[in-house]
């Protein structure tokens, strides 16, 4: 089981956090970088330290890239990809908040295109949920879901086209997990079809301020 990491509280507010994930970055899937919900608009000396010591402990980089569902432009989310590369030198991108449906595809595509043209790998989409089957050919990796532990074991489906895809091409994102159960969240994930997750304690507004307890389990 591989963890996506997205911490997002700046290094200077949560150091030890900052430093534990460093010490755990080969455990990683990768660590998703935020400074400013995207890159921000200069370069953060705290955040280009961590990135420099996460990438030497192994870890990659994905800058942050807000999408809005479409409504950003492929300009401004290139521009994005771009300060994330030449600041934080991130490997690839999180393209958060990407449209799901069929009509969008074409769209979401042409974005994909744009950042792969820069150079940015792996490409993580984060709709949140099971999108249109052919979102998942576009991206190394998909986020099918993203939500609180609640509805996680209450109310999760998982369409039958996903099963013509590796596991290794799904995330699973889960907050508000109790930190006993995070295990648990790990093993669901893996059940469910996702090689990939990031369950963390943390709750709404913000539950990406916490490490996940995973990176301290000693079995995945």
């Amino acid at each position: 089981m591989s963890l996506l990491i997205p911490l997002y509280v700046h290094p200077a507010e949560d150091p030890g956090a900052w430093h534990r994930l460093i010490t755990a970055a080969d455990r990683t899937y990768a660590v998703v970088l935020n400074p400013a919900n995207g890159p921000g608009t200069s370069p953060d000396p705290a955040f280009a330290a961590a990135a420099g010591a996460l990438r030497a402990a192994g870890a990659r980089l994905l800058g942050y890239v807000d999408t809005n569902y479409g409504a950003r432009t492929a300009a401004e989310v290139a521009d994005d990809v771009v300060r994330h590369r030449e600041w934080y030198a991130a490997d690839g991108c999180f393209l958060d908040r990407v449209t799901s449906a069929p009509a969008e595809l074409p769209l979401c595509k042409r974005l994909v295109q744009t950042v792969r043209r820069l150079g940015a790998s792996p490409v993580v989409l984060n709709p949140g949920v099971h999108p249109a089957p052919g979102y998942a050919r576009l991206a190394d990796l998909v986020v099918t879901f993203e939500g609180h532990w609640s509805t996680y074991v209450s109310a999760f489906s998982r369409p039958a086209w996903t099963l013509r895809h590796p596991p290794e091409r799904f995330c699973h994102l889960v907050y508000g997990v109790p930190e006993a159960l995070v295990p648990l969240a790990v093993r669901t994930a893996r059940e469910r079809g996702a090689a990939v997750c990031g369950p963390v304690t943390g709750e709404i507004p913000n539950p990406w301020t916490r490490l996940t307890p995973a990176l301290g389990e000693t079995e995945q």
